[in-house]
């Protein structure tokens, strides 16, 4: 994020909780507020939506969007947001264990609600369907490189029959070094995550997840992607994240009532298609 923004998305955070205080008590109309911090897309394009659905019913959903992460879950923990939503629950663990936050400590964070799923995809603009037959001998292959994303890339590459992986590489630990089959000798190029889409161009594959898709406009190069019914769909969908105090208030329950409705179900697929899926 440049200097720029992060004084913009300070001056607006700082305003908005001017504005309203805090969800966790207070005046009816406060009760009512909730203020959250969101990623760009999905994220910040989705609670818009909802927030037209809350204000039918009297809720004031104030949205601070940040173009990266960093900085919201501390600012959901010290009490500056009443919620966030940009994270997957392992995500979210790790931030409580690597903070030192335990259950029953202030800054806590837990999930409110699962929202919606960002499938692993890969994507080609070399073949129209990626497998081994269509694949060259030494192809490129460009895949995250961290822990997380890079497990889930090699397993969507197994499941496409491109590598085989040993028996007990896992979607939480699985790396390059677990490869136990190559056929066709393709090279495993490892990235950050953010930088894959602009590889596109010079890789003959490349293994992305479908926010960052969406965010470089590369969907319609999709040739394949994780199952929405996969462990993976379970584990990594986005979630709403709030102090374990203020899970259950009534703006926060409210926000989570009307992102797993059927509207906003429809919203994400009418406008995301296959990169963003509603969770199960």
């Amino acid at each position: 994020m440049n200097k720029f923004f992060k004084l913009a998305a300070a001056a607006g955070l700082a305003l908005a909780l001017t504005a309203c205080g805090s969800s966790e008590g207070g005046s009816d109309a406060e009760s009512k507020t909730i203020n959250v911090g969101a990623t760009t897309s999905p994220h910040v394009v989705i609670l818009e939506e909802a927030k037209k659905i809350m204000e039918k019913d009297g809720y004031t959903l104030n949205i601070t969007e940040f173009s990266d992460y960093p900085n919201i879950n501390p600012s959901t923990s010290d009490g500056s947001l009443d919620a966030n939503y940009f994270q997957h629950q392992p995500y979210l663990d790790s931030y409580n264990a690597d903070s030192n936050l335990a259950e029953g400590d202030d800054g806590y964070l837990v999930s409110a609600g699962s929202i919606h799923y960002e499938p692993m995809g890969v994507y080609s603009q070399e073949v129209e369907e990626v497998n081994l037959d269509n694949l060259n001998e030494g192809a490129q292959i460009v895949v995250p490189n961290d822990a997380t994303n890079e497990a889930r890339a090699l397993l969507l590459l197994q499941d496409l029959g491109i590598i085989t992986l040993n028996d007990d590489a896992t979607i939480d630990k699985a790396t390059v070094a677990d490869i136990k089959d190559n056929p066709k000798n393709v090279e495993i190029v490892e990235i950050a995550a953010d930088q894959i889409p602009a590889r596109l161009q010079d890789a003959d594959v490349i293994v992305v997840n479908g926010n960052y898709a969406l965010d470089a406009d590369i969907t319609d190069s999709l040739r394949a992607q994780e199952a929405a019914d996969s462990d993976a769909a379970k584990l990594y969908a986005n979630v709403i994240a709030v102090k374990e105090s203020n899970k259950d208030n009534e703006a926060v329950q409210e926000l989570v009532k009307v992102l797993k409705s059927d509207d906003i179900k429809a919203f994400i697929a009418e406008n995301f298609g296959d990169t963003v899926q509603a969770a199960q």
